[in-house]
């Protein structure tokens, strides 16, 4: 994986083993101080006087950005005034006091070890040089290395199961629907930043009757709620519901615009909370999902402008845009495309920045997201910027991408927040669950919600979990609109783009827009919630494959004998 994503096309002789090495002189330390036997095997050792640094010249200068000093008659932990913990404290990647104008190279040095002496010294021992390789004749130079490799190589205490060692009757099985002598409704993508409500979303639209919809592609957005490698849970899901046929693009990191690291916006996701760590996993219940065949991986290609070609180039993870340039040239000359949003707009955008004739195949946009300010100062729901009252975390998370296709051509409907609130009560969806048909994706879904729901009841952090409940309306709407009594009124909109994180993403009612934007404004929440429920409680369409209990089971044993 390291190398297969290494920057550059020198990974072997740019990669260092700083882990594995200082892992290697800890245990022979640790070795040769119980054998009485002092010393390192791959590392000379002194004692020193260190401290890590903690702020930037000029010390004791004090520009409110150091909390050790700042503000107080004394230093806190008894720090030395003047001293390297007294200086300027970097306050981000894109602190200007860390990048003189003019210059590509950095001068802070928050985080390095110095030598000193006085009372902030802490005496240690230190590794200082690597002990060469005692074996003249080998071609490792480093006696770590060769230590490393041995130990590696060694029989003893080495893996013992791969999954096809641990099932016997593993197999790798592809599910794929038979639509022959069948009607099939509109063709849909599905834009998601796999959030919650983006799985229970997906899962709706796997069941919607295909007379009814197609699904024909799913986008996901990596600058939302989960690492982009928890793509490997939407494939998870496809396979148990029978369709490995549906495509899955990955998009950018980042919003548009900004820098691929430190992207002022994507810092908003909180690490817990719902965001990357919790939604990375689904909370813990990703791991009872069937597991598909399809991964996400690390595999490229120099075709598709990595530096070079990994080991299986053919099964890298395809982006976003060529899975759209895939759909399109599939499309029939009448045929078009219907887009639902349920994440950052990134990936829209990038199409219609990209594709010039994307507008004339897109028939129309469902948009979940963005909350309009209006005379009853309704908040929105960007609680980890607290300055922002009025954003919405999906158009807040790339307000240039909402900027560009909201106020765009394209037919749109905004799934807004105050619509999303009405439909984001946890005991009205569990009540509807109970009494709907149990199918093993309805019971996944029940036991999702039912999670989100306890651990906002009993834990502060996740008080907010309903913004991920009420993401569900966007497919309920695109399958369901017109029997869920909806209201509706066109809405000249400008979204707040480029400026600050107090007001970007932010939505206005713009009276001198040229373009209207379709607003959902009601709808019949009964209506909606028992439409939920008896869909996911529907046996039609439903899962080929369960759980990855059921799996287990089946490749614990041998397959059935079909016959001669």
């Amino acid at each position: 994986m390291a190398r297969d994503t290494w920057f550059n096309d020198q990974f072997y002789t740019s990669y260092f083993m700083w882990d594995s090495f200082t892992a290697g002189i800890a245990m022979s330390s640790m070795r040769n101080d119980m054998n009485i036997k002092f010393g390192n095997d791959f590392a000379e050792l002194e004692y020193m006087n260190i401290t890590v640094i903690t702020s930037n010249k000029p010390y004791g200068v004090h520009d409110w950005s150091n909390p050790l000093f700042d503000g107080r008659g004394t230093p806190k932990f008894g720090l030395k005034k003047g001293g390297v913990h007294s200086g300027h404290v970097q306050t981000g990647i894109t602190d200007s006091f860390c990048r003189p104008k003019g210059s590509k190279k950095g001068i802070c040095e928050d985080g390095y070890t110095k030598d000193v002496s006085g009372p902030e010294a802490v005496c240690v021992r230190v590794a200082t040089k690597a002990r060469a390789n005692m074996d003249k004749n080998s071609p490792l130079d480093r006696e770590f290395f060769k230590s490393f490799l041995e130990a590696l190589n060694l029989h003893e205490n080495s893996g013992r199961f791969d999954i096809r060692a641990q099932f016997p009757f593993y197999r790798e099985d592809l599910y794929r629907p038979d639509f022959v002598n069948k009607n099939i409704g509109k063709s849909v993508i599905f834009d998601m930043d796999m959030s919650p409500g983006d799985f229970v979303s997906l899962i709706y639209l796997l069941k919607a009757p295909t007379e009814t919809i197609n699904l024909k592609g799913i986008l996901v957005s990596g600058n939302g709620w989960a690492n982009v490698a928890s793509i490997d849970i939407i494939y998870d899901i496809l396979h148990m519901m029978g369709r490995d046929d549906i495509p899955v693009g990955r998009g950018n990191s980042t919003a548009l615009g900004t820098p691929i690291l430190g992207c002022k916006y994507v810092r908003a996701i909180p690490q817990g909370s719902g965001g990357l760590l919790d939604s990375d996993t689904l909370y813990g219940l990703a791991r009872s999902l069937p597991r598909s065949p399809r991964r996400y991986t690390a595999e490229n290609s120099v075709k598709h402008g990595a530096p070079r070609n990994t080991d299986h180039p053919d099964l890298r993870q395809p982006l976003a845009f060529e899975v759209w340039q895939s759909i399109k040239e599939q499309l029939d000359p009448s045929e078009k495309i219907t887009i639902l949003t349920n994440g950052p707009l990134t990936n829209l955008a990038n199409i219609v920045l990209s594709d010039k004739n994307a507008s004339s195949v897109i028939e129309s946009v469902y948009v979940v997201g963005g909350h309009i300010r209006d005379e009853n100062r309704s908040k929105g729901n960007v609680f980890t910027v607290p300055s922002n009252r009025y954003a919405e975390f999906n158009i807040f998370l790339d307000p240039l991408a909402a900027k560009t296709v909201l106020e765009s051509t394209l037919d749109i409907t905004l799934i807004p927040l105050s619509s999303q609130r009405k439909a984001a009560s946890f005991r009205a969806i569990l009540q509807a669950l109970k009494h709907a048909g149990r199918t093993p994706e309805s019971s996944f879904v029940h036991r999702l919600l039912l999670l989100l729901h306890d651990l906002q009841q009993k834990h502060k952090l996740y008080r907010h979990m309903d913004i991920f409940l009420g993401e569900v309306l966007g497919a309920v709407y695109l399958v369901e609109g017109s029997n869920m009594s909806p209201s509706l009124q066109p809405k000249p909109i400008s979204i707040v783009a480029n400026s600050t994180r107090r007001i970007d993403g932010q939505i206005v009612v713009n009276k001198q827009s040229a373009n209207l934007v379709k607003v959902l404004i009601d709808f019949s929440t009964e209506e909606y919630y028992n439409r939920v429920a008896n869909s996911l409680g529907s046996k039609e369409q439903s899962a080929i494959i369960g759980s990855f209990a059921e799996q287990r089971a089946i490749w614990s044993k041998p397959p059935k004998n079909l016959g001669p």
